[in-house]
């Protein structure tokens, strides 16, 4: 399995939309794999798109098991995934391992919905709140060509140099 490379802001590529995945083969299954492996590598990371490895197809993973204070679904890889009910919003602390040096506070929504398939086309709905909601916003923008810097709250004080490791 490779270790994929991680494309950094200010890459244009980072903001290019995704496509849908169309086939599910062998091929897409070792590209999971191999985008899990890179995910894995980043100890704190809760989840990974593939536009962030030049890969502008719409898939996302994302585990925030390791944060057992949160409900969650445990490890998902969300294939074309869409957000068909959101409600409530929140602001929260946000950061990007394709912007490696700053967090930001992002309002997102509380609670979503999401149709995606996995990698053997089978698909699966999801009701999620908190934490997890946060993650899986964040990694659907991505397919959409969006940044958290794209969303913070005030271009003033919402964006802070990196302390810690968040999504």
């Amino acid at each position: 399995m490779a270790h994929l490379d991680i494309l950094l802001y200010p890459d244009k590529r980072l903001k290019q939309t995704s496509q849908p995945v169309k086939e599910f083969s062998e091929n897409l299954k070792k590209f999971v794999r191999d985008l899990e492996k890179t995910f894995r590598s980043f100890p704190g990371c809760v989840g990974m798109a593939a536009p962030q490895v030049a890969r502008f197809e719409r898939i996302v993973l994302v585990d925030i098991s390791q944060k057992p204070q949160h409900a969650n679904h445990g490890f998902l890889v969300l294939i074309n995934p869409e957000i068909t009910f959101f409600e409530g919003s929140s602001i929260g602390r946000e950061g990007c391992l394709s912007v490696p040096d700053y967090t930001g506070k992002v309002e997102r929504a509380k609670s979503i919905t999401i149709e995606a398939l996995n990698e053997n086309g089978d698909k699966h709905v999801f009701q999620m709140s908190g934490y997890e909601a946060r993650a899986v916003q964040h990694e659907i923008d991505h397919l959409d060509g969006k940044l958290f810097l794209d969303r913070l709250v005030s271009r003033r004080n919402a964006l802070s140099k990196r302390t810690e490791l968040s999504i």
